[in-house]
């Protein structure tokens, strides 16, 4: 059985929106192969059963990773969803992501620039939704920057903060990994893509987790902004610290 964190916190609300602090790992909105598992739209659902009851009508506006934490943003009427969705389309919402990756990156800022693709697409890929770097994919760039690096039990680390300029599938994942800075934990992206297949079938043992070193991927949806007109009459800024099993992973670790 793959461990969920059914916790989540509102941040903020107003009206016909409403902005959440999601846990991971947990999915945001059901999937055919999970079951009856928990998910972020779920627990939303039952804290807002009355409204439901009496007209709400709910949207997802931005989905993260089942294993990302942080802000998810949904609209409470039709006439918000097509307001952010538009936003969204229109690439005016500005998006924040701690991450934590191993090594320590030579550059201290950096944008790839770099078109992705579903690995399927153009090779054999034995994880479906597996994403990579290819001439024949989709515009994407990813600002990163170094916040801080760290020695964890004896190996490399390093807090950046990523700027997605625009929302591909698994974007910051594949491009940390690109340019050889996969994401602590990530099981898809890091050395070995087998380690994810192993996952699936039989869950985390002791091993997998010293190689990854956290039982989830390091990556945190931290910041949002959106522009005015859409929220509200003036540009709305919205930030949360990040999540405590990252800053625990990072708490008492050697600094540069």
């Amino acid at each position: 059985m793959i461990a969920v964190d059914e916790n989540f916190l509102v941040v903020d609300e107003g009206d016909g929106w409403i902005l959440l602090n999601k846990g991971a790992p947990l999915i945001v909105h059901p999937t055919n192969n999970r079951g009856d598992e928990p998910t972020l739209l779920g627990g939303v659902q039952a804290l807002l059963a009355y409204e439901l009851a009496n007209g709400m009508a709910l949207s997802i506006i931005n989905r993260l990773d089942r294993e990302t934490s942080g802000l998810v943003m949904m609209a409470l009427n039709k006439g918000m969803a097509r307001a952010l969705c538009r936003a969204m389309e229109r690439r005016l919402v500005k998006k924040r992501y701690d991450a934590v990756v191993f090594g320590w990156p030579s550059w201290g800022s950096l944008r790839v620039a770099e078109p992705i693709l579903r690995q399927g697409e153009v090779q054999e890929s034995a994880i479906y939704v597996k994403q990579m770097v290819h001439s024949e994919g989709r515009q994407c760039v990813t600002d990163f920057e170094v916040v801080r690096r760290y020695v964890v039990n004896g190996r490399k680390v390093t807090h950046l903060r990523v700027m997605p300029l625009t929302g591909r599938m698994h974007q910051i994942r594949v491009h940390a990994a690109y340019v050889g800075h996969p994401l602590v934990g990530d099981k898809i992206y890091g050395d070995d893509e087998g380690e994810y297949l192993q996952f699936i079938e039989a869950g985390m043992d002791e091993e997998m987790l010293q190689r990854l070193m956290l039982p989830r991927h390091a990556l945190h949806a931290c910041g949002l902004e959106l522009p005015m007109g859409v929220i509200g009459s003036e540009v709305r800024r919205f930030e949360v610290g990040m999540a405590a099993d990252l800053v625990e992973f990072l708490a008492g670790a050697g600094r540069e």
